[in-house]
């Protein structure tokens, strides 16, 4: 078992999923941990529960499970273990939930002693922020409050806490569009009037009518939108990104389409969409995605963990990659440029993290997982080995 492999068991054990095979490679993995690494790290910990008695209460209890549950598994073992080897047992046990689970708490009292990213600037997460762009022109800003100076448009039902939700009784004659559109750094949910639910992440936008009242349900989208489609059969959901067009009936999937990136990426959650480009189309199953590179019209099919694909709608980030394909989502969130120095690795880094940190806590704990790190300038972050 490698670090990576074991970070995937605390993700597989606590949804209980984990078999007695992989609790035993995972109990070999911490006994091959260097002595003296995880010994300081359980002092660490121990001082960490003196001064925040309250911490991470949830991460405790999983971790004393599963060390209950390889005592049970192996008590003749574990009991007979000296007492360094079970300290050295619990502390990388320790070590690992805490990489897996990204904690700051942690990670603040380690970086304010080791850490080389304190002059990152503290750059705060994004936010709910979008601009409404009405059919005649006309844009309103909008924030996690609502509209800011502006009268709510007729076809609008609401504007509140990050949400925008057009009123399903409206029926125009002609198609009317409207256009939502996210900056770096803001993020916006919204319900169209036939009550399908879209969540826009950062420097987004989709352009949609008011009301649905042709033979299908049109919508445009650049940048990154998760979906859940209201069914109905009779009027197909279709969405456009770029030289791709998606054809659902009722689901829930997700398409990222950004101008910058080489590839447009769509991910089914639930139910099916067939996605097309020229003479091409495939159709996807649940955990499915498939990749078109702009300018080829030939897809190509991989299975993914979806709740890694959606964690920017539910606002964590889960890393599962390389540096450059962690870089690009920090860049979109805090409004950021990266530019890259020196060799850099294609090391993975496997973590969860609050989309509500500041830029510096993240790249804290981006350091501690790798052999990476950072320095600043301005908005301008500069990754070395």
């Amino acid at each position: 078992m490698n670090n990576e492999e074991a970070g995937l068991f605390v993700k597989r054990y606590a949804a209980g999923q984990a078999t007695p095979e992989e609790h035993a490679a995972f109990e070999q993995w911490i006994h091959e941990q260097p002595l003296a690494r995880v010994q300081s790290l359980l002092d660490e910990y121990t001082l960490l529960l003196e001064q925040h008695p309250v911490w991470l209460p949830a991460n405790r209890e999983l971790l004393e499970r599963m060390l209950r549950d390889m005592d049970h598994q192996q008590p003749a073992r574990i009991v007979s273990l000296p007492w360094w080897k079970r300290k050295r047992m619990l502390a990388a046990g320790i070590a690992l939930l805490l990489a897996a689970t990204s904690y700051t708490i942690w990670q603040q009292h380690t970086f304010h002693k080791h850490g080389s990213v304190a002059a990152v600037a503290d750059i705060p997460a994004g936010s709910n922020r979008a601009t409404l762009q009405l059919a005649d022109g006309t844009t309103i800003s909008l924030d996690s409050t609502g509209a800011i100076g502006a009268a709510t448009p007729s076809h609008v039902m609401k504007i509140t806490a990050g949400l925008l939700q057009y009123d399903p009784q409206r029926s125009d004659g002609a198609a009317v569009y409207n256009t939502l559109t996210t900056p770096r750094g803001g993020q916006y949910r919204l319900v169209l009037q036939d009550g399908t639910r879209v969540w826009l992440n950062a420097a987004s936008s989709i352009r949609f009518p008011v009301a649905f009242n042709g033979n299908d349900r049109t919508v445009e989208v650049t940048g990154e939108a998760y979906f859940e489609v209201a069914p109905q059969a009779a009027q197909p959901f279709i969405v456009k990104a770029g030289h791709m067009q998606i054809n659902v009936l009722g689901t829930h999937f997700a398409v990222s389409a950004y101008p910058d990136e080489t590839q447009l990426r769509t991910t089914l959650v639930e139910g099916k969409v067939a996605v097309s480009s020229g003479n091409h189309t495939l159709q996807l199953t649940p955990g499915q995605q498939s990749l078109l590179s702009k300018g080829n019209d030939a897809f190509t099919v991989r299975t993914v963990d979806t709740d890694q694909e959606m964690a920017w709608k539910d606002g964590r980030f889960i890393f599962n990659g390389n540096i450059r394909d962690i870089m690009p989502q920090l860049e979109r969130w805090y409004d950021i440029q990266v530019e890259y120095e020196g060799n850099i690795s294609n090391q993975a880094f496997i973590g969860d993290i609050s989309r509500n940190e500041n830029l510096s806590e993240v790249l804290k704990i981006l350091e501690f997982t790798g052999d990476i790190h950072f320095k600043s300038t301005n908005r301008k972050i500069i990754v070395t080995p």
